[in-house]
């Protein structure tokens, strides 16, 4: 799981928390002023209370700093925050799980509510996040379920 975002047009970033297949756990969406650090604690509380089982999370080093040791302090034992550091400098290397969290986010803005952020406040564009991901887990299961049925004979 990793904690990521992406600024939007008018001046917002998503902040969001996916499990190891791409799928939503958590977003916070947040000005674009906020410190990327400081937009994690709430992300990262929010995650801690809604999923309890959840024990791991990977941060890129944008992440890295007081936040490593916020979340030592705060969210310990349940959760640990490993931040995934870069290799080496100018040489493109696949970082481990960064691209399922970048895979969610072309997920979510192939729906049109989600590309832009039309929402005027954060909580409007966060419950459009989660309803862009509902619809695509509700598709899914449904294709699954459409191709495991038994056909009479």
């Amino acid at each position: 799981m990793d904690g990521k975002l992406r600024a939007q047009d008018n001046g917002r970033k998503r902040h969001i928390a996916v499990d190891t297949i791409g799928l939503l756990l958590t977003v916070l969406v947040t000005a674009a002023g906020v410190q990327d650090r400081d937009g994690a604690r709430p992300l990262l509380w929010n995650l801690r209370k809604a999923f309890p089982s959840v024990r791991l999370a990977w941060a890129d080093s944008g992440y890295a700093g007081k936040l490593v040791t916020w979340a030592k302090t705060k969210l310990k034992p349940r959760l640990t925050l490993q931040i995934v550091k870069r290799t080496e400098l100018h040489k493109f290397i696949v970082l481990p799980r960064r691209w399922v969290v970048e895979r969610t986010f072309a997920w979510i803005t192939r729906s049109r509510r989600t590309v832009r952020d039309y929402e005027r406040l954060p909580g409007h564009h966060e419950t459009m996040v989660y309803w862009a991901m509902i619809i695509i887990m509700t598709r899914r299961l449904a294709r699954y379920n459409q191709s495991h049925q038994l056909h009479p004979t």
